[in-house]
């Protein structure tokens, strides 16, 4: 609400929380707030709004990186990678630099999964909130007009 009476219409209000929404699930961690800051600039969306969304979707983070990598391999008709954290743990002391460039390859693959999923995830944080937010907003300044104007002392 308070969002709304800075003067931010429902729209770029539900835009904000769209782009915070489908940035803070792109599948690669730590990535989320620079996205969501370049993706807030350059769409001069409500910076809080669009990183509180960022960082409220982050427990679904983890679970669809695998499968915007699952999405991505099936694009592109690679073989499944293992996602056993043993494994990884093993792999990264092995070789580093043969994990980076085992898994850099895994993570394009969420990037690819991700990318395709993007507009839907947007388009559906987007139409889900405009509705409850345009409710707020009429609400608002229903609310306002319908409250008598206070008479200050000064003006007597």
């Amino acid at each position: 609400m308070n969002l709304l009476a800075q003067g931010l219409s429902p729209e770029k209000l539900a835009l904000s929380l769209a782009i915070g929404m489908t940035c803070g699930l792109f599948p690669i961690i730590g990535a989320t707030t620079l996205l969501s800051v370049a993706a807030g600039f350059a769409l001069r969306l409500n910076h809080p709004s669009v990183q509180l969304v960022n960082y409220l979707v982050y427990p679904l983070q983890v679970p669809l990186i695998i499968a915007f990598v699952r999405l991505g391999e099936a694009l592109v008709s690679a073989p499944a990678m293992p996602f056993s954290p043993l494994l990884l743990v093993a792999r990264f002391r092995e070789d580093p630099v043969q994990f980076l460039e085992q898994f850099g390859l895994t993570g394009l693959h969420g990037i690819l999964g991700w990318s395709v999923a993007a507009p839907a995830i947007l388009a559906a944080g987007f139409f889900g909130t405009l509705p409850l937010l345009r409710r707020l907003h009429a609400a608002r300044h229903q609310a306002r007009a319908a409250a008598p104007l206070a008479i200050s002392p000064i003006s007597r």
